[in-house]
């Protein structure tokens, strides 16, 4: 860790540091916030005069998904502009809400919501459904290239944004055809390529 940070302070000062502790699910579960902030304290003050950010993961929970989306977040350059144009194709979609994952991992890069949910945990869920479904198409030799999803409440649609991201679509009214949410879509995807390639 030490020789990392030297070639850092040495090459590049203005580097993102991100450490993640490992195995937080082997702490009992009253000590975790105790243990985590030692660990914090320890690698910052190794760290000196570089800051880090750290992160508590468990490869049993959602934890490491978690953290490798907030760190994939932090290092788009243009995340704020990306945002707000994904927030204005959940408005003009009528959408409760959109969410941009990096294609090959299935990390969320950003999300934009007109409607509150309970599960903070359905990134994490959804991932590993459509990566167990990708393993499948994989296995049958054929691509995935986009789904829907049908509900008593809601639909769904994951289809290709950009070379790099796939976009999720949920809709909620039954009014909007599922014709007009492709088309729509299918009408981003130029407007995102472009906002990506400006990155």
């Amino acid at each position: 860790y030490q020789s990392c940070l030297e070639a850092i302070l040495a090459n590049s000062k203005e580097a993102r540091i991100f450490c993640l502790i490992h195995k937080m699910d082997l702490v009992p579960e009253s000590q975790r916030d105790q243990v985590f902030e030692q660990r914090v304290t320890e690698l910052q003050k190794r760290s000196e005069p570089l800051t880090i950010q750290a992160f508590r993961t468990s490869i049993w929970d959602e934890t490491l998904y978690a953290a490798w989306s907030q760190i994939v977040h932090c290092l788009i350059p243009n995340i704020r502009v990306l945002e707000s144009h994904l927030g204005h194709f959940c408005r003009v979609c009528d959408a409760d809400e959109v969410v941009l994952f990096e294609r090959t991992t299935f990390l969320v890069i950003a999300t934009a919501a007109s409607v509150q949910h309970q599960d903070h945990h359905r990134f994490e869920k959804i991932s590993n459904i459509i990566k167990q479904f990708n393993l499948g198409c994989s296995r049958s030799q054929t691509r995935f290239k986009s789904m829907e999803i049908r509900g008593s409440s809601f639909t769904a649609f994951i289809d290709v944004l950009t070379n790099n991201t796939y976009a999720m679509v949920v809709m909620s009214d039954p009014k909007i055809q599922s014709a007009v949410t492709l088309l729509n879509i299918a009408a981003a995807k130029k407007h995102f390529e472009k906002l990506e390639a400006t990155r």
